[in-house]
């Protein structure tokens, strides 16, 4: 993995002092860190989105068009048991 200009980097030891203060800005700001040991990259720090966020940017891209639904957001939205006539168990 080559170092991305839009990625910040830590060095590994800096990350050892800090690494909940790390944690925790890469949570709230939502921008992956990567961790440096001499120079070269060895680990991405990335944020977790919630099920909300994933349904959000899904439904968003969707939206947008770069999706292209076949069908109406609410039938999308629709548990899909019954239609398949699968059972619960």
């Amino acid at each position: 993995m080559s170092m991305d200009k839009n990625y910040e980097v830590v060095a590994a030891g800096i990350f050892k002092q800090k690494c909940l203060a790390i944690i925790d800005a890469v949570a709230k700001n939502h921008k992956p860190i990567i961790i440096s040991k001499r120079g070269k990259p060895v680990a991405l720090l990335m944020p977790l989105e919630s099920e909300q966020e994933i349904e959000e940017r899904i439904l968003a891209g969707l939206r947008s068009g770069s999706g292209g639904m076949l069908v109406d957001e609410k039938t999308f939205l629709e548990p899909t048991n019954e239609l398949a006539g699968w059972t619960e168990f």
